[in-house]
């Protein structure tokens, strides 16, 4: 008796650290995210259609609803920073800016979820967030988790401007337990990794699993191809320490899908989804729904790259080919034995022919697969791991298949004898 008293105070005194087992984010969550596009852009005055206010947020809602992200998964409209009023009320609650969302934010929520959908927020672990409002002190954690709470929030994104490694140290885990305790089931968002330089020793990413379901490890993304290249570089370069971390309910998280934007060319386009998919990442899209062209509407739709990215394994790909000629392959396993393959170019001149075989990228012997191309529809039957085959990838773009086995000889299945 005395040695199961012991373990069961040893479990309930551990529980706290683990402050998430929250069930939620099994796959990485999916849909629309003001900053990227948007910023900080409060001047409703001069600009009435693209400031942060309630109204940008009821019309991408709206876009959300009735142009078909909906249905495909893309569920969570995320506010970002810049929509409270410059100081907290004499309860010390965080208030929404007065004439930018006037009806508050409890009444954008019903609205949100009145469409299917959920509704995210921002706060920032500091004295100020980055954009210069109310920040979220130690001492304010368990109280704004109560107004996300009864404002109906689904997703907290926290932020780290102006705050200390102590306070990120002592304040994240705290803000899980304080969602936990609202009774909420709020979707936790942390950007902590990301002001630790988002490596080990400073990060514990066993840590942060247990206490985030998404978090920032890398710098903000720019509407830019140098931009999404440097995020790329950078996970793939770490992706010994980083792809272990993710899985069900904690992902990692790259930053926005800036397709859409002005900074990619379609062939760009087709490379951030593929590659951000590929890693198991979230599908939080930056752009103006209400003016977005059909080519990048094509590529945030295409149902099976979402399939891929939303595959209950939840494995976060890597990269396992780096080629003398600029071509990369990645590789992403997927339930029921099936996978995802992407053949990226680096190059900057022309059309590249790349040859090589499942046998060389180490597949299973004696295996035949069928082979779905992800962009073009195309499909390949019968190919052996050993065949020899070749793709053209475009300057600064992708071929992505999708791979499913046909037949696995009896020998492949005998693990062991």
């Amino acid at each position: 008796v005395a040695v199961a008293l012991a373990l069961a105070v040893a479990v309930a005194l551990a529980l706290p650290s683990v402050a998430l087992e929250n069930g939620l984010a099994r796959t990485p969550p999916m849909g629309w995210m003001s900053w990227e596009r948007f910023r900080c852009n409060v001047d409703c005055r001069a600009d009435p259609h693209n400031c942060i206010s309630e109204r940008l947020f009821i019309e991408m809602a709206d876009r959300l609803a009735e142009d078909g992200w909906r249905e495909l998964g893309y569920h969570y409209i995320n506010i970002d920073d810049c929509w409270s009023a410059k100081q907290r009320n004499t309860k010390g609650q965080l208030v929404p800016d007065p004439e930018r969302f006037p009806s508050g934010i409890k009444a954008l929520a019903d609205y949100v979820h009145a469409k299917g959908l959920k509704l995210g927020i921002y706060g920032d672990l500091g004295n100020y967030t980055c954009g210069g409002y109310p920040g979220t002190t130690l001492e304010y954690v368990k109280q704004d988790a109560q107004t996300f709470a009864q404002w109906g929030v689904d997703m907290l994104k926290l932020d780290g401007c102006y705050s200390s490694e102590e306070q990120q140290a002592k304040g994240y885990p705290e803000m899980a337990r304080a969602l936990n305790a609202t009774g909420r089931p709020i979707v936790y968002s942390c950007s902590w990794p990301a002001y630790q330089g988002g490596l080990p020793p400073k990060v514990n990413y066993t840590i942060l699993a247990e206490i985030c379901n998404l978090w920032r490890n890398y710098g903000d993304i720019q509407d830019s191809w140098d931009s999404v290249l440097s995020i790329v570089d950078w996970f793939f370069t770490n992706q010994d320490v980083l792809q272990p971390a993710a899985g069900p309910g904690h992902w990692n998280d790259p930053d926005m899908l800036i397709i859409g934007n002005f900074g990619l060319s379609y062939e760009q386009s087709c490379s951030q989804m593929a590659l951000w998919t590929v890693m198991a990442a979230p599908l939080l899209m930056s752009t103006d729904l209400r003016t977005i062209s059909r080519s990048a509407k094509e590529i945030l739709q295409n149902r099976l790259m979402i399939q891929i990215n939303q595959d209950p394994l939840g494995i976060q790909g890597r990269r396992i080919v780096k080629e003398k000629s600029h071509i990369e392959v990645f590789l992403r396993p997927l339930s029921q034995a099936a996978s995802a393959l992407v053949f990226f170019s680096r190059r900057t001149d022309m059309p590249f022919l790349y040859t090589t075989s499942l046998a060389k990228l180490h597949f299973p012997e004696d295996a035949v697969y069928e082979v779905q191309d992800v962009y073009s529809g195309k499909i390949i039957s019968g190919l052996k791991t050993h065949d020899n085959f070749s793709v053209v990838i475009n300057p600064s773009g992708v071929v992505m298949w999708y791979l499913r086995p046909m037949t696995l000889l009896v020998q492949s299945w005998r693990v062991g004898g």
